[in-house]
């Protein structure tokens, strides 16, 4: 390996890590830390964005140090993050007023009510692409200024700034200077008109945000600033940014419209490439930015499932059904199918295209056979199923079928449920080489400002596939798995099933 280096930090829900690659777009170091949780009631979601910022510097630092490589090798630095995510804090001091709102957490859901209520749906939709749903970072805005003392007035004055996790980064790496986001974070707030690419007055007006909090909305690959020279011995050009699964589908390298990429993570997020068009979903997707190069916007259709990786954290230590989650595999392939078992996990609601956030999770058709076993491929496969959820309405607002979908995040790596995956779309499944898609997006990103790629046709040529799962199922036993899904899910739906 050689340089030119680039180095990404993707900052996630769980974890804050720093990969370097190379010029190949090969990984030649890693450094993690993890990200406390903290759940103050039921339902809400929090970090301490210090924690963050100084996890930030240590991977930085510590994946320099392992890799021999200087400050002075290093061509750019790229971030993706945790998107929604929402940070108030002091413009003179740098402190945040409140700990973060994560996007998992619910403690806006009564603000969504208001504004449901006041018919503000309609125009969030048409505006932004996205749906009126506590998720997005507006209503947790909202919250804060409404809910810790002192904010709004403060927030009114000017003495108070807002951002997701990129920004708040860029800010604290630059001292201070540089308020930005690029357009995929931007458009993830619910503020941000994504046909007009500019924050939208009425929307900010409506729901009692005061514009002068927001940052400026920047591409997705350009020089926002450099990091102050104290935090690494010398000033990184800061040259790509973008929210972690659009910073995945470009580490997939899905550049044509049609192309579309699954990212297993805590939740699932299934992302379709649809070109410089934005296409309106009629099957309850969001239809978001996925990029910004130069003055070309890429814009594509998102389906969010809440709870993919999750299922097999609660499975581990709330139920004590497995011991680490790897062994979910071998649990899963121990039996031949879930003996008419199937999980619902809908401990959040349930995300595209159902939007239900009052139903809760179920496991259904338990018999005095069901063993261990049948509960972990149960958990499993409600994951794949949930990904044919949000792909069928992709296809349906799309007018395109699907080819061959790519894959990464941690639960990728599970060859049972790649397979099964294959099996219940009916497409080949392909993983990459590299799998750490989203920081090697946010690489690709940053590289790309400075030179070190010329353009997209020379990011698809690092693209290599390690595996390929392709289906294996009749189809007959396919369609029969999935309606015994559809009424599962029918079951537990607190409003009739589209």
């Amino acid at each position: 390996m050689s340089g030119p280096w680039v180095i990404a930090i993707d900052q996630g829900t769980t974890s804050t890590r720093a990969v370097l690659f190379d010029a190949r777009g090969q990984v030649a170091g890693l450094a993690f830390r993890p990200v406390q949780q903290h759940y103050p009631e039921p339902g809400w979601v929090e970090h301490d964005v210090e924690e963050i910022w100084l996890g930030v510097i240590d991977v930085v630092t510590q994946v320099l140090r392992d890799a021999g490589v200087t400050p002075g090798e290093v061509a750019a630095i790229g971030i993706t993050n945790q998107r929604e995510t929402t940070v108030l804090w002091e413009r003179a001091t740098g402190r945040p007023v409140h700990r973060a709102l994560v996007w998992q957490s619910r403690q806006s859901a009564a603000i969504c009510d208001q504004w449901r209520q006041q018919g503000l749906e309609v125009a969030v939709k048409a505006k932004t692409g996205l749906v009126l749903d506590p998720y997005f970072s507006a209503s947790k805005i909202r919250w804060l200024l409404d809910c810790v003392p002192g904010v709004r007035d403060r927030a009114e004055r000017g003495e108070l700034l807002f951002g997701t996790i990129d920004t708040w980064l860029i800010w604290k790496l630059t001292g201070g200077r540089v308020h930005v986001t690029d357009c995929s974070n931007a458009a993830r707030t619910m503020l941000y008109n994504i046909h007009e690419q500019r924050w939208d007055e009425q929307l900010l007006q409506a729901f009692g945000i005061p514009a002068g909090i927001l940052p400026e909305v920047r591409s997705s690959s350009e020089v926002y600033g450099y990091t102050s020279a104290a935090w690494f011995g010398r000033p990184l050009p800061i040259a790509g940014a973008a929210g972690d699964q659009q910073a995945a589908l470009f580490g997939q390298a899905c550049f044509q419209p049609g192309m579309a990429k699954n990212t297993y993570g805590t939740g699932c997020f299934l992302l379709m490439n649809t070109g410089e068009r934005p296409v309106a979903s009629e099957h309850g997707l969001v239809t978001t930015i996925a990029w910004k190069l130069g003055q070309r916007v890429c814009y594509a259709l998102e389906g969010s499932v809440f709870v993919a990786g999750a299922v097999l954290q609660w499975l581990r230590d709330e139920l004590g059904l497995l011991a680490t989650a790897a062994e979910s595999e071998a649990l899963a392939l121990s039996v031949p199918s879930t003996g008419g078992v199937y999980m619902v996990p809908a401990f959040t609601g349930l995300g595209a295209p159902f939007w239900d956030m009052q139903a809760r999770g179920a496991i259904l058709g338990i018999t005095r056979g069901t063993t261990r076993a049948h509960v972990v491929r149960a958990a499993l496969e409600s994951v794949a199923y949930q990904s044919r959820d949000v792909l069928d309405a992709m296809e349906a607002d799309a007018g395109v079928r699907l080819e061959r979908l790519r894959v990464d995040g941690g639960a990728s790596i599970n060859r049972f449920l790649m397979q099964f995956q294959a099996d219940i779309l009916g497409v080949p499944v392909e993983r990459p080489e590299v799998h750490e898609t989203t920081a090697l997006g946010a690489a690709f990103l940053a590289g790309l400002a400075v030179g070190v790629w010329d353009n997209e046709d020379a990011i698809s040529a690092n693209w290599r596939r390690t595996a390929r799962f392709d289906p294996a199922m009749d189809g007959t036993a396919r369609e029969r798995l999935y309606a015994g899904w559809r009424d599962a899910v029918s079951r537990i739906l607190t409003r009739p099933m589209r």
